[in-house]
């Protein structure tokens, strides 16, 4: 691989991280990161990478699902067809490409204009109701697209929502698709009872939203005003939809469902943008926080042929609005110490008002952008936040300068342990190289005991400061050796609880294989590469004596990431540490026979060239799920699984009317 090859992938390889934690932090604990446009920078960015180097990209990457995942305090639901997610405009021309791309899904020429339905992006958690015979029997979140958290007991709370819809012709099923939101002034109100409780507010309309409709009492979320909005169309049977997206609205709308109001059937890009122009002006005297207006084709026939890329359908974008900005003085620059040594500045800012939260710190990303950016303590600075917990600066005020402003520097030594801190050349990110970081240790123990990884419940961030600031744990293993004793006197425990955290760090000593590979740290490596790693090695003691050549193998994982496996467990201390761990710990080796059989019964046909995986791969894994491979299309045929430069299998399957999926689609549906 090329010198700069391989910088783009690194690149790619660290964005493709720094997603997958803000996914988690927005879709799962409601708790934003960054801003919605710094989030959209970053999925672009890595769009235009992968775009002009498929070769590199991986079919893990974030640009191929739909961020989220189910809480566990809640039974899963699987939605009958995929809640996709929308591709990002930013500005006009952006549109105006979206129209001319749309053009040429459809065959149709760029001087006939085409029908567009435009309504309000309402900023909200996405929900699927399923009514059977016009009674509402179950509703879930998005979750990750294909599985939500079954939210029908709170969900039944919400009085704008019918239990049964109205009117004779309804549908044998349907999915119904919207959001849920809180409006404003409630959001303000909820607020105020939080702090007067001494509770923690929320960051925001949409958390408050969420985290109403996450209760375990549906008592809790019936006491909040709850209401939603509903526009999308799931998996239906014994009925035929209108034609079109406007008439189904209005069909929605007699059936007793709450609808937008402000919606506009519009003839080409030019109405559109009139429309969210509209939207803009009056947006600050909406009852509900809005971050944009959804376009999408309005027939739905049009909306088909468009198809689908990996999580957007094509027929369809999310023209969305600059998120709001505030000024405000940076009155230091601290660090903090990541799991992996990354030392990350962020700006302690006086605080301000931004779009409703008040703001206190705000990411300074690293010493690069610092430099780019030229921010000193003691500038004033533009910061902006859309939904975020620590939104980033924007800009400096650079005519505000007094000429007392200091610059700042990422130090030299790590400000927790004083290690030297290093940058490995072709990196952005600076680290620590102590391997006895007391910051570093309580990172790695949290990611530890997350729920993805070997999931101790209950073994929260304050618990694991706790233990750790008081020597009682010193590595990882240590977990498994507290005692009663050690627990009780730890501040907020009591006999009971202090019981119940041991049994759950008991509960942890038999976790899945692949568990424990995500949750040992090691850099680059998520939960799919952990998964994918676990199937190929079958144990860890394979894992670690596996070569760079043998790591190479498993789709997925390129130079930089085998590199990275490599480099961890050819270190001393974390093979002692692994050892004892293990020693410690049942681990459950995967097996083929606890592979859910998604597959059963099912034929797929594959043509073209994959571009994450080879076919043999492709082929295990539908023969693992219970299905079969033929090499030939017919009317049998269940699934064509079609790569780049497929053939004659392609024709025959359109012809056939058989079901043709890409990869990313196939990787959904396992």
């Amino acid at each position: 691989m090329s010198t700069e090859k391989k910088r783009i992938h690194e690149e790619m390889a660290s964005l493709i991280r720094e997603i997958e934690k803000h996914d988690e932090a927005y879709y799962v604990n409601d708790a934003p990161l960054i801003s919605d446009e710094e989030y959209d920078r970053l999925f672009r960015r890595l769009q235009e990478l992968e775009a002009s180097n498929p070769d590199l990209a991986s079919p893990a990457s974030p640009t191929r699902r739909v961020g989220g995942k189910a809480l566990e305090q809640f039974a899963k639901s699987k939605h009958g067809i995929p809640m996709l997610s929308l591709a990002n405009a930013m500005e006009p021309a952006e549109l105006e490409a979206f129209d001319e791309r749309v053009h040429r899904f459809l065959e149709i020429e760029p001087a006939k204009p085409l029908e567009y339905f435009a309504e309000l992006k309402f900023d909200g958690l996405s929900i699927n109701l399923v009514y059977e015979n016009g009674e509402l029997v179950r509703a879930a979140t998005r979750g990750d697209g294909e599985t939500g958290e079954d939210v029908t007991g709170n969900v039944r709370t919400i009085r704008s929502i019918p239990l049964k819809l109205q009117g004779s012709d309804l549908p044998a099923r349907i999915e119904v698709r919207g959001e849920i939101v809180l409006p404003v002034e409630d959001f303000v109100r909820l607020n105020r009872e939080q702090e007067l409780k001494g509770q923690k507010p929320f960051a925001n309309p949409r958390n408050a939203a969420a985290g109403s409709l996450r209760q375990l009492d549906p008592k809790v979320t019936a006491s909040r005003p709850l209401t939603g909005f509903f526009y999308g169309i799931g998996e239906v049977s014994g009925w035929t939809p209108p034609k079109t997206h406007a008439e189904y609205e209005k069909t929605l709308e007699s059936w007793g469902l709450p609808v937008g109001k402000l919606r506009r059937i519009c003839k080409g890009p030019a109405e559109v943008i009139s429309f969210y122009r509209e939207i803009e002006d009056a947006r600050e005297s909406l009852p509900f926080e809005i971050d944009g207006v959804v376009v999408k084709l309005n027939s739905f026939a049009q909306q088909q042929t468009a198809g689908f890329v990996a999580r957007s359908p094509r027929g369809m974008i999310a023209f969305k609005y600059p998120p709001k900005k505030s000024v405000t003085l940076v009155e230091d620059i601290q660090i903090q110490v990541g799991r992996t040594g990354a030392l990350t500045p962020v700006a302690v800012v006086s605080p301000v008002n931004v779009n409703g939260v008040i703001v206190r710190r705000a990411t300074l990303h690293n010493q690069d952008e610092i430099d780019r950016k030229d921010i000193r303590i003691g500038d004033h600075v533009v910061i902006q936040r859309a939904g975020d917990v620590i939104p980033e600066v924007v800009e400096v005020l650079k005519e505000r300068r007094r000429g007392d402003e200091r610059r700042f520097m990422i130090p030299d030594q790590c400000p927790v342990c004083g290690s030297p801190s290093v940058r490995p050349e072709g990196e952005a990110v600076t680290r620590c190289s102590g391997t006895r970081c007391i910051a570093k240790l309580k990172e790695r123990i949290k990611h530890f005991v997350q729920k993805d990884a070997v999931n101790v419940e209950g073994l929260g961030d304050k618990i694991v400061d706790q233990l750790v600031d008081e020597g009682l744990i010193r590595r990882i293993p240590d977990l498994y050796d507290l005692e009663f004793s050690n627990v009780l006197p730890l501040e907020g425990f009591a006999e009971k609880s202090a019981q119940k955290l041991l049994n759950a760090i008991d509960h942890s000593r038999t976790p899945e294989l692949y568990r424990v590979i995500f949750g040992l740290g090691i850099r680059h490596v998520g939960e799919a590469t952990a998964k994918l790693l676990a199937q190929k090695f079958k144990s860890i003691d394979a894992l670690a004596l596996a070569g760079e050549s043998e790591l190479l193998e498993v789709g997925g994982i390129g130079e930089e990431m085998a590199g990275s496996i490599r480099e961890w467990f050819s270190h001393p201390e974390n093979r002692s540490e692994l050892e004892e761990l293990v020693g410690k710990l049942e681990i459950l080796a995967p097996s083929n026979s606890g592979v859910v059989q998604t597959f059963a019964g099912k034929t797929f046909v594959l043509t073209g060239t994959l571009p994450g995986l080879t076919r043999s791969e492709a082929e295990k894994m539908i023969e693992d799920r219970g299905g079969k491979v033929s090499g030939s299309v017919s009317k049998k045929t269940d699934f064509v699984l079609a790569g780049e430069e497929a053939g004659s299998k392609l024709d025959k399957a359109r012809s056939l009317g058989v079901r043709v999926i890409d990869e990313a689609q196939f990787l959904l549906m396992l």
